[in-house]
C-alpha cells in the first residue's frame, strides 16, 4: 500500500511541477515586456526636447557636472538604444502607422485624463490652488462629458491641462536633483525623480481606487501609456540620433533642462538667460573712457603750429 501511495503521489506531482516550470519562462517574458512598456514613458517623453533640431546640433552645451555615474549611464544608453532600434521603435512606429489618428489622440487624451488625480494632489502639496482647482475641473469634465476621457472637452473650454509630480513637489520646497542616472529600460532620472516617481507610483488616487499597481487595468495603462507616449516621440527621437554628435550628451540636456523648467514653474521663479549683448571675453571700457578711433576714418589733417609752415 504505501508503495501505491508513493507512486499516486508522485504521479499527482509531476503535472503541476510541469505546469510550474513552463509558466516560469512565460512570467519573466510577461514580465520583461512589461518592464519595458513602464520605462518607455520615462525616457521617451524627456528625450523630447522643444527645439530637438537645435539641441542635436549642440552637445558640447549638454555638458553637466552632476554626471559622476557617466561610464555606467553611457552602458545603460547604448543597451537602451539596442532595445528600442530591435523592438520598441517599430513596434511603436507600426502602432502610428496603422491606428487612425482619431483613435491614437483619443487613448491620449485618457492617459492624460487619469493623471489629473495625482496632478492636483501634487499640485495641492505644492501651495498651488489654482492648478489644484485646475486638475479636479479637467477630471470631471472629462470623465463626464468627456465619455471616460477620450475627448478634451475641458481644453476646449480653455482649462488646458498642466502636469504635477513628487519630484517637483520636492524640487518646490529645496530638495536638490542630485546625480544624473541613466537606467536601463527606465532611462534617464535623477535621485530626486527617482524618489519622486515611486511615490507617485504608490500615491496615485486612480491606481489605488482601482486596486494598486498589480491589478490588470493598471498593467494595461502602463502599456498604453508607453506605447502612446514613443509613438509621439519617434520623430524627435530619430532627429536626436541621427543629428547629434553625442546622443548621450544632447539627452542628458534635455533631460535636466526639463525637470530644471518643471521646477521654475512651480516655484514661480523667472529662468536667468544670459547676456548675449555683452560678450564675455571683452574687458568693459568705464563710461568715462574716451571713444576709441575709428579705424576707416582718414586721419585729421595736421595744424600747423608756430614756427612751422
Amino acid at each position: 500500500m504505501s508503495r501505491m501511495t508513493g507512486s499516486k503521489s508522485k504521479s499527482r506531482t509531476r503535472p503541476g511541477a510541469r505546469g510550474r516550470s513552463s509558466t516560469l519562462p512565460f512570467a519573466l517574458g510577461v514580465g520583461g515586456a512589461l518592464a519595458i512598456l513602464v520605462g518607455v514613458p520615462a525616457w521617451s517623453r524627456v528625450m523630447t526636447p522643444s527645439d530637438p533640431a537645435a539641441a542635436a546640433s549642440d552637445p558640447a552645451a549638454a555638458a553637466t557636472p552632476a554626471d559622476p555615474w557617466a561610464r555606467f549611464n553611457r552602458r545603460a544608453y547604448g543597451f537602451n538604444a539596442v532595445l528600442d532600434k530591435a523592438l520598441i521603435g517599430p513596434v511603436a512606429r507600426v502602432y502610428k502607422r496603422f491606428t487612425p489618428a482619431p483613435l491614437r489622440k483619443g487613448l491620449g487624451n485618457v492617459i492624460s485624463n487619469l493623471r489629473e488625480p495625482s496632478t492636483a494632489l501634487n499640485a495641492l502639496a505644492q501651495g498651488r490652488p489654482r492648478l489644484t482647482a485646475r486638475a479636479v475641473t479637467r477630471f470631471v469634465a472629462n470623465s463626464t462629458v468627456g465619455v471616460l476621457g477620450v475627448f478634451d472637452v475641458a481644453g476646449r473650454a480653455g482649462l488646458e491641462g498642466q502636469q504635477a509630480d513628487f519630484g517637483q513637489t520636492l524640487g518646490r520646497y529645496g530638495v536638490s536633483e542630485g546625480p544624473y542616472l541613466y537606467l536601463p529600460v527606465v532611462g534617464p532620472l535623477t535621485v530626486r525623480d527617482g524618489l519622486g516617481g515611486v511615490v507617485n507610483t504608490l500615491t496615485d488616487p486612480v491606481s489605488l481606487a482601482t486596486g494598486g499597481p498589480g491589478t490588470d487595468f493598471a498593467t494595461g495603462r502602463l502599456v498604453a501609456r508607453g506605447l502612446d507616449a514613443r509613438a509621439g516621440a519617434d520623430d524627435s527621437l530619430r532627429t536626436i540620433e541621427e543629428g547629434s554628435t553625442d546622443p548621450y550628451a544632447t539627452v542628458r540636456s534635455a533631460y535636466l533642462q526639463h525637470r530644471a523648467a518643471v521646477v521654475r514653474e512651480a516655484t514661480g521663479a523667472a529662468e536667468v538667460l544670459p547676456d548675449f549683448d555683452a560678450p564675455a571675453d571683452s574687458p568693459e571700457i568705464p563710461e568715462t573712457a574716451a571713444p576709441l578711433p575709428d579705424a576707416e576714418d582718414p586721419a585729421p589733417p595736421a595744424t600747423p603750429t608756430d614756427g612751422q609752415p
